[in-house]
């Protein structure tokens, strides 16, 4: 695989397991030029309508890849040429991905919404996926007390969890996901200096990251809605004992 390829070399070198080939494309995607079938209307026209198909339960709007692709599909209804990080922007927060060239040989390649949201922040900012995602098993006191301590100390924090990730490529890490009562710039501050005198109780080499447990569309974020309970619950223990004062026994016992 070599530096610079197009979206259609890369394409014909997608398989199963090649996430490197899989990264690259959407690497190159990110400044593409793609061509969204239009079911309805023109482009531009306030009628306009991508079209939809579904694949495993998932929503994907059809594209193709050049214009040649696109004369090779038998579309004989409108298009429109689009960037691909300017339509990723505009489907992943409906949870819409894309779906290139369907009509090929073996039916395409589908990009899933999360891969959009991947190339709209940064791929090298979010984890590549898909991710494996678990309750953490590594025994680390000090560093939960640290930041159970210090999340004492930060009004802003209502809850914490924590979740052990392993991308498909790179390094594990340990996630932590934070919910906050407001997400103005001094809580966000507040937050950022507490995550950074907790992780000096991480042992060296363990990589720490944090999700904000707000953001609808972080897959780390709504497994741990889904299967984790928070180590640290302001609400909770407040609630339970309203007399306590602050400071004695915050949150659920500890699990290590």
């Amino acid at each position: 695989m070599s530096a610079g390829e197009s979206v259609e070399q890369l394409l014909r070198q997608v398989s199963p397991g090649r996430y490197d080939v899989y990264e690259a494309l959407l690497n190159t995607l990110s400044g593409a030029q793609l061509w969204m079938l239009l079911w309805n209307g023109q482009a531009g026209s306030p009628d306009a309508q991508y079209g939809n198909m579904e694949v495993g339960g998932h929503g994907y709007a059809p594209c193709v890849t050049s214009a040649q692709e696109l004369a090779a599909s038998g579309w004989n209804r409108a298009h429109e040429v689009v960037g691909g990080r300017e339509i990723a922007a505009a489907l992943y927060p409906d949870r819409w991905g894309i779906w290139l060239n369907p009509h090929a040989p073996g039916g395409g390649v589908g990009i899933p919404w999360l891969d959009l949201r991947r190339i709209v922040s940064g791929l090298d900012r979010l984890p590549a996926g898909p991710l494996r995602i678990s309750e953490p098993s590594l025994d680390l006191p000090q560093f939960y007390a640290l930041l159970t301590q210090n999340a004492h100390r930060t009004p802003a924090v209502r809850s914490l969890r924590r979740a052990w990730v392993q991308p498909a490529l790179g390094t594990p890490y340990l996630a932590i996901g934070l919910d906050l009562y407001d997400t103005g710039r001094p809580s966000v501050e507040s937050v950022r200096q507490m995550m950074q005198q907790s992780v000096a109780a991480v042992p060296e080499g363990l990589p720490v990251s944090s999700v904000a447990m707000s953001d609808d569309h972080d897959p780390v974020t709504m497994w741990l809605r889904a299967h984790s309970r928070p180590f640290f619950d302001r609400d909770a223990q407040v609630s339970a004992a309203p007399g306590m004062a602050p400071g004695h026994g915050y949150g659920y016992p500890r699990a290590y």
